[in-house]
């Protein structure tokens, strides 16, 4: 599947000056032209994740004289969670807020959107690192559900847990390390729910900040879901909870 990409020192600094949605920026490691510094500078100022990596890897995104830098357009444009959640408080809705700690597989993440879009998320939010890029695979796993869930993205997440909690809400952690069964969370209060990786599962650092957790059982002896599997069966429940009969 073909990506959207720009290369080149004077075209990607112009896509960031004329505020092009950006998935993530690719610099050679080592360059270091007045050209790139420029570049890299302009991408720092607009918060826009920069990878430096060797020229071997940009080389086989592009045979083309690409300057040492090569940029990836994005397919959804990413917003900020402390705009997302006023607009949701001013149209008297709970919010429910995903996070999406190390999800890199693309058909997890359009998976999960999917879901997340049918179950009345107000938001997805993703780290600027450690996470797949939201490219034209991920649009089409989600059946197109992706265009319509909005996507922050977060430079610093523990930040972005602190002010959501400041907010209002409840942060509750999906992890096998509990013994409290996800029924007998209180979902109808404002919620954010965080995913970890299949892996490791969420972060210990974002654990820490938890103020409730949530376990599916399992009775097999497959030790646990796949994430996308697991967030539909947390993120229904939820709705079971919110559903006014």
């Amino acid at each position: 599947m073909t990506e959207n990409f720009i290369f080149g020192t004077h075209p990607v600094f112009e896509a960031i000056v004329a505020q092009q949605e950006i998935d993530k920026i690719l610099i050679q490691k080592g360059l270091r032209s007045d050209a790139i510094q420029k570049v890299a500078k302009l991408a720092r100022e607009q918060e826009l994740y920069i990878q430096y990596v060797p020229i071997e890897k940009l080389n086989r995104i592009t045979r083309k004289n690409h300057q040492g830098i090569i940029a990836f357009s994005s397919m959804v444009e990413y917003q900020k969670i402390e705009n997302i959640l006023p607009s949701v408080y001013d149209k008297g809705e709970t919010p429910l807020i995903l996070i999406l700690d190390r999800i890199t597989d693309v058909r997890n993440i359009g998976a999960i959107a999917r879901t997340a879009e049918c179950t009345g998320v107000h938001a997805i939010l993703v780290p600027v690192q450690n996470s797949a890029q939201i490219n034209a695979e991920a649009v089409k796993s989600s059946a197109g559900a992706i265009l319509r869930v909005p996507i922050a993205r977060s430079l610093n997440l523990k930040k972005d847990i602190e002010f959501l909690k400041q907010s209002g809400l409840q942060v509750v952690g999906v992890s096998e390390k509990t013994q409290n069964n996800y029924t007998t969370n209180d979902f109808d209060l404002p919620t954010v729910l965080i995913m970890g990786s299949e892996e490791d599962g969420v972060s210990e650092e974002y654990l820490k900040m938890c103020d409730h957790f949530a376990k599916i059982p399992m009775l097999g002896k497959i030790a646990s879901l796949n994430v996308s599997a697991a967030a539909a069966v947390v993120l229904y429940e939820t709705l079971r909870q919110r559903i006014k009969e």
